[in-house]
């Protein structure tokens, strides 16, 4: 029977009938990874542009002022895509919305390639921006629609994908640049050459989203915080803005930073800081996902704290391990405290109705931050140089890691038995959730219906996309 079912899957792969049309379909398990390819393929190619920037610099004579606003517009665009299409696959299906991200993606790269000034420079990151906007919404919900059942591998597979291409594209693109000719050019020639195969490969994937009406309204982003998640989101607000500023400032500055501190031309560096920064935050997200929410989040508050101190006595004493050492703990604390930490605590204070507004909430908050911060640290470094600046920045992270930390210690001591006042809102949640599960089954189905078929449903308490696993509401028996 296992053989039958296999090859009727082969031959379902081989082609799919649409109409009168035909074409190739891959198993979903295939699928599944070339989204996920295609995924790290974008942020790949918005993470190459970081090691350049310097490079354009140098060839282009602009202010270190415009260097972080060519970095900012590409936030900032990502930002206003990922409200306002964030569902558009839900309406016009997962396959299509991934392909012309993808090819977006593409013309990105035409556009660094054609640039010999400024102005292209600005199209091209602002184009990558609303790609990787569109990509990360579409892909990451074909991803958990492809999964295994019950896998959760989806969420998981999302958030490394991000995380690690953007580190694996400031390394790469530092590599190239270096070592291999046209160092403005040939980065840009392998990825649209790369992008261009994946635009028409990922239109093989089955789609998973037939498609509605309607997609004018889902244009129209939805922000809102509850009551009850304010307390907690003021208590982990300054941890929410520190990671973000953490990463935006080493992929805008963090390569001419270790030039300065390590004492090193070889541009490999810089994009050594920038996967540290990215690939520990993709490991330590992964690896925290079966840690407790608060627990996750105070952890993180340290070890952000720690490897910011770390960095900020490197860039004093000009040492290169120290500086290595303290982008690898920071970056770790980026991770863990805001995906692994703040996403879980906040979205598990928020009913299903209320969910998406706090998301796009905390997403405003993290992209602002990734930001806004970067562009004052051009400003300031323009004036009072890159190391003055680093120092000053890095104190103020130091300051905000520190506070949230502090809050999250006293808010536990006030309430025993719990790091903070979250696991408690979690748990009332969750029984709150229980009991209008047992109310709803009791309604539709009475007393009978509701114990023959042992009801069991499952809640997920959490943002999906960032792995938070289900939590498993069982009534066995009406009481």
């Amino acid at each position: 029977m296992r053989g039958n079912a296999d090859v009727h899957d082969h031959r379902q792969v081989t082609r799919a009938a649409s109409g009168h049309a035909r074409r190739l379909v891959l198993p979903r398990a295939a699928a599944f990874w070339l989204v996920a390819a295609a995924l790290f393929l974008l942020l790949f190619a918005s993470g190459a542009a970081s090691p350049l920037y310097s490079v354009y610099q140098a060839q282009w004579r602009f202010s270190a002022t415009t260097l972080t606003a060519v970095f900012a517009v590409y936030v900032l665009v990502l930002l206003v895509a990922l409200l306002m299409f964030g569902s558009l696959s839900d309406y016009l299906g997962r396959r299509r919305v991934i392909a012309a991200a993808v090819a977006a993606g593409a013309g990105a790269c035409g556009l660094f390639l054609a640039a010999h000034g400024v102005g292209l420079l600005f199209a091209a990151r602002a184009l990558q921006g609303a790609a990787a906007g569109i990509a990360t919404s579409a892909a990451g919900a074909a991803l958990i629609d492809l999964q295994p059942d019950r896998s959760q591998r989806g969420p998981v597979v999302t958030s490394a994908a991000v995380l690690l291409g953007l580190g694996a594209g400031g390394l790469g693109a530092s590599a190239l640049v270096q070592y291999a000719p046209a160092p403005t050019h040939l980065v840009w020639w392998l990825l649209l050459g790369a992008s261009a195969v994946a635009a028409v490969a990922v239109l093989a994937i089955p789609e998973t989203a037939a498609g509605r009406r309607g997609v004018a309204s889902s244009l129209r982003p939805r922000v809102a915080v509850p009551q009850q998640a304010r307390g907690t989101l003021a208590v982990a607000l300054p941890v929410m803005i520190a990671a973000p500023a953490l990463n935006g400032f080493y992929l805008s500055l963090g390569p001419s930073l270790a030039a300065q501190v390590l004492r090193s031309p070889d541009l490999v560096w810089g994009g050594l800081v920038i996967f540290l920064v990215a690939g520990t935050g993709a490991a330590a997200s992964v690896a925290f996902r079966a840690v407790a929410g608060p627990t996750a989040l105070l952890a993180g508050c340290l070890a952000l704290l720690a490897g910011v101190v770390m960095s900020l006595a490197a860039i004093e004493t000009a040492s290169a391990a120290a500086f290595l050492a303290g982008t690898a703990v920071a970056g770790a604390g980026v991770g863990t405290g805001f995906f692994a930490g703040a996403y879980r605590v906040l979205t598990a204070l928020a009913g299903p109705a209320q969910r998406a507004g706090l998301v796009a909430a905390i997403w405003i908050v993290f992209y602002l931050a990734f930001s806004v911060p970067v562009l004052a640290a051009g400003v300031a470094t323009t004036h009072f140089g890159l190391h003055q600046t680093a120092v000053v920045y890095s104190a103020a992270l130091a300051v905000l890691a520190a506070a949230a930390a502090g809050s999250l210690i006293i808010r536990g001591r006030s309430r025993p038995g719990s790091p903070s006042a979250p696991p408690q809102a979690m748990r009332a949640s969750r029984q709150d959730l229980g009991k209008g599960l047992a109310s709803r089954a009791l309604l539709r189905g009475g007393w009978r219906a509701f114990e023959g078929q042992h009801v069991a449903q499952l809640v997920t308490v959490g943002y999906p996309e960032l792995g938070e696993r289900p939590v498993q509401v069982r009534a066995d028996r009406a009481r």
